[in-house]
């Protein structure tokens, strides 16, 4: 088991570096490649969220990234001080409504929660912490049709 520690700028400009990171971990915990883009899409997608509406623009607040190999896989956390998220408050998607009629938001944490195996919330005052797992022996996504959370 190992645990890697990163601290980013809240920018755009720090989703390659983080992505790169995140490919070179995931591929040590023995993930298949798909699975590897999963996870990168997924950090990509949550990284992008705490840009946007945690810290509700770039260079307001930094990003620490903790990568955790363990046997069966791979634990990311995801730490920021910006506003705190409500998950509970984002429905699932309507995957089957067209475009012009979907709402403007939910679709990343869906997105998140079908990629990886699983997506949990913690907060404290000032404190916002999204931990992922993804395990190295599950198919890479789970049928992005069905509207069930994971």
């Amino acid at each position: 088991m190992s645990l890697s520690t990163y601290n980013f700028p809240g920018r755009y400009s720090s989703l390659s570096e983080i992505a790169e990171i995140v490919k070179e971990k995931s591929s040590e915990a023995g993930l298949q490649e798909d699975s590897i883009y999963s996870v990168e899409c997924a950090v990509d997608e949550a990284c992008s969220n705490i840009i946007e509406h945690a810290y509700q623009g770039e260079d307001k607040g930094e990003i620490l990234v903790e990568l955790e190999v363990f046997a069966e896989g791979i634990k990311i956390r995801l730490i920021d001080h910006g506003i705190q998220f409500q998950p509970e408050k984002i429905g699932n998607p309507d995957l089957k409504a067209p475009l012009s009629k979907r709402k403007p938001s939910g679709l990343g944490l869906f997105m998140m929660r079908k990629c990886m195996d699983k997506v949990s919330f913690d907060f404290s005052p000032g404190t916002n912490i999204l931990t992922m797992i993804k395990y190295r022996d599950t198919p890479c996504c789970t049928d992005l049709d069905s509207n069930q959370e994971s």
